[in-house]
């Protein structure tokens, strides 16, 4: 007779609330499902993602489960969305009774749900917890350090988080190493990534352009840090117009980074004829050409890890990185603003002299199952 969940533990209640945390949840959501037991959960999107088609496109690309609760958020400053997603998730809480409360990453859902999850004594755990840029200056530092403070349980993508947990006064008892569940949606949509010929063509673009001697490029950038200053966002679109000329680069240009660049008059600085403009990507388009590209410039940190498990070299347009892995270990380079170092290893890399790197450990496709399975028996052990 196969084993049952408790019927006095609630659900899981998995919260997710803007593009980064989808790739996260969705292998997690499966392993709860195959879980023996299997692991009850309720998925609640806060809305927190201002494109809705985008997001519902994640979902069907991940292959995740329709929301059973859309609180509809919407965006506004980080103060109102937190606010909002807090008054909107309380009664969630009231109604479903749940044995604990699942988040993901950095966003300010994340933080938001932990807050009123810990106000009520319900538990709290963190996934992807201890990561650090020790830049305040970024808000998702400040949405990582004070969900670590207060959750539960935080489950680890890489051994030097427990480093940082300790030095902040987090015992030991409430870390878990796991793995990376990032790597785990990688690996599992790999086979079925869209090929970037077809990406360009559903973009009305010929993929010729992608035919070349060196192949392409990938390029994304959104952070306020690089693309809300003039000189920045300038002195930045001017060395990724020089390295188009020697490699066509695919730009996924996000919404915020084209109203500047149309803000500040900088469009000149676009060569259309080498730099490829596309509107932000589904997860298996940007999959796609990640895996087909030569190299990769970006200030996501989510691409960090991607290209770390891909194998391809990663040139990261910011000062600090919260997953030093990728760099100690992976295809990581950190560049930040500085015009030479980018136009530097970008030349090394089309040389064949870029980092190597290797798969750190527990990268393996499998962090979402020891997730699961720990989780159940730590849910059981606090009941009895």
């Amino acid at each position: 007779m196969p084993q049952l969940w408790p019927q006095t533990l609630g659900p899981v209640i998995c919260v997710v609330g803007a593009r980064p945390n989808f790739m996260k949840m969705a292998p997690i959501l499966r392993a709860f499902a195959a879980n023996t037991p299997a692991i009850p959960t309720l998925l609640v999107h806060t809305g927190q993602h201002y494109d809705r088609d985008m997001s519902d496109k994640l979902f069907e690309d991940l292959r995740l489960p329709r929301p059973d609760i859309n609180l509809e958020v919407g965006s506004g400053s980080h103060a109102v969305q937190t606010a909002e997603v807090m008054r909107r998730f309380e009664p969630v809480l009231d109604e479903h009774k749940p044995s604990c409360i699942l988040v993901v990453g950095d966003v300010n859902s994340t933080l938001a749900c932990t807050l009123v999850g810990v106000k009520k004594g319900i538990p709290v755990v963190h996934v992807e917890a201890g990561l650090r840029s020790y830049d305040r200056a970024m808000p998702e530092e400040i949405n990582r350090v004070l969900t670590d403070q207060v959750a539960d349980l935080l489950y680890t993508t890489e051994r030097s988080a427990a480093d940082n947990l300790a030095r902040e006064g987090i015992a030991g008892d409430r870390i878990r190493f796991v793995g990376n569940v990032m790597i785990d949606s990688l690996l599992s949509n790999r086979a079925v990534a869209r090929q970037p010929a077809d990406t360009l063509k559903a973009a009305g673009i010929d993929p010729v352009i992608l035919d070349t001697d060196h192949g392409y490029g990938v390029v994304t950038m959104h952070r306020p840090s690089n693309v809300d200053h003039p000189e920045v966002l300038q002195s930045l679109l001017g060395v990724l117009r020089e390295i188009s000329l020697s490699l066509p680069l695919v730009f996924a240009l996000h919404p915020r980074t084209k109203g500047n660049i149309e803000r500040f008059g900088l469009e000149s600085l676009i060569d259309r004829e080498r730099m490829i403009i596309l509107p932000p990507q589904g997860y298996l388009e940007m999959l796609g050409l990640m895996a087909g590209a030569r190299i990769v410039l970006t200030d996501s940190g989510g691409l960090q890890e991607e290209t770390t498990a891909l194998g391809i070299p990663c040139l990261t347009l910011r000062e600090n990185t919260e997953r030093p892995i990728t760099v100690e270990q992976g295809t990581n380079t950190m560049v930040g603003r500085d015009v030479e170092a980018i136009r530097h290893h970008a030349a090394e890399t089309l040389a064949g002299r870029s980092k190597s790197g290797r798969t750190p450990e527990l990268w393996d496709g499998h962090a979402a199952e020891r997730i699961a399975a720990d989780l159940a028996a730590w849910l059981m052990a606090r009941q009895s």
